[in-house]
């Protein structure tokens, strides 16, 4: 009889990606996949390209603060655990592999209703509030980071990393000096800017051209609008405000990666063991998670920190020539450090959970699913 998975998670893009790293493994291990989102978010369009049967339920977010929808979002809520509800009744999976967002709460509620083991993802250092709602019904509770372990039931924590997609392992790095128009063969800085937040990195990576060229190729992932035209013509550097299938091609033609400290971009830069030089966003812009995720990795010995505070022209030159001569120090470290098949890991517990599941099935009177629901 076949396996079958239900994947949640949604609301930003940290939410679905994981999710949709898994699924190509899934289907290898003869899994049926079926995915619980929102009505109208973001995780909808991508997981209905892949052809996996998709399910919208109501959603609302459970603010800590006071807000307008805090009168609305509760019903909306209490709506979609019972959706949630009726689907698991009628799904009956084997195991449900939650990846976070508010979503995911009411889908995790009545698989533990039902005694559906619950495998969940947190990417960020400190679990967010959706997540900790979910914790006690699930079986195991996968982590980036050694720090996260305390914070979560013990017993459960797991550190896995973040799954990436397949794809990016397969780059080729003479066609990235290709699509890039590189013909020498200097080393290669990849900048992944971004959109959001992006524009003092962008500024100081620009401001740095000069001392950089001198010794490397830099191809700039700017983000959308972010190009500078007065920079078209300069030699040995390329822009670009996004980029999707020649992504796997840059990033094996990289030899030092500068990024934001988001969860998932820093688990892609280390599964591929790139030396990085992170520059989180500051607490002034966000909750300040980016700045622990940046720490830790640093710690671990797999990457050197910027702060945006601390910024300069000189220390960003000076922190990738240092990357770069001790790159087989970096790149060892994060080879060691176990977020190379983060995608594994998780099917092993997941694996591990349906096993569990159907043996406890066998025993009369124990983790028996209810039926009257």
């Amino acid at each position: 009889m076949m396996k079958h998975i239900v994947l949640t998670g949604g609301g930003t893009a940290g939410h679905v990606t994981p999710n949709l790293a898994l699924i190509p493994r899934l289907q290898e291990l003869g899994y049926r996949i079926s995915y619980i989102g929102s009505y109208d978010g973001m995780e909808k369009q991508l997981i209905e390209d892949t052809g996996i049967p998709y399910y919208g339920i109501s959603t609302g977010k459970l603010r800590r603060y006071l807000a307008l929808k805090n009168l609305s979002d509760p019903f909306r809520v209490i709506h979609g655990i019972d959706q949630a509800r009726q689907l698991m009744k009628k799904l009956d999976p084997d195991v449900v592999f939650s990846k976070g967002g508010f979503v995911a709460v009411p889908v995790v509620l009545a698989a533990g209703r039902r005694r559906i083991p619950v495998i969940t993802h947190e990417s960020d250092m400190t679990p967010g509030l959706a997540n900790r709602i979910c914790f006690p019904y699930a079986v195991k509770v996968c982590c980036n980071f050694p720090e996260t372990k305390e914070q979560l039931p013990e017993g459960k924590a797991v550190v896995t990393g973040t799954p990436i997609r397949p794809e990016l392992l397969r780059g080729d790095a003479a066609a990235g000096r290709a699509f890039c128009g590189f013909s020498d063969d200097r080393p290669v800085v990849m900048v992944m800017g971004g959109s959001l937040g992006s524009v003092n990195v962008n500024a100081n990576v620009r401001k740095a051209l000069p001392g950089l060229l001198e010794n490397f190729r830099v191809v700039h992932l700017c983000g959308k609008g972010n190009r500078d035209e007065s920079l078209e013509e300069t030699e040995g550097y390329v822009q670009y405000e996004y980029i999707k299938e020649e992504l796997p091609d840059l990033f094996a033609m990289a030899d030092v990666v500068i990024s934001r400290a988001g969860a998932n971009a820093i688990c892609e830069i280390s599964a591929l063991a790139k030396p990085n030089l992170l520059i989180p966003l500051s607490a002034h812009a966000s909750r300040g998670d980016q700045i622990l995720n940046a720490r830790s990795f640093e710690k671990q010995g797999y990457s050197l920190v910027l702060e945006e505070e601390e910024l300069t022209t000189e220390k960003l030159l000076a922190a990738v020539q240092e990357l770069y001569e001790h790159r087989e120090k970096y790149a060892g470290a994060m080879k060691s450090g176990g977020h190379t098949d983060s995608a594994g890991i998780i099917l092993n517990l997941i694996e591990e959970a349906v096993s569990g599941s159907k043996e406890a099935r066998k025993k009369p009177g124990r983790f028996r699913r209810r039926t009257d629901r």
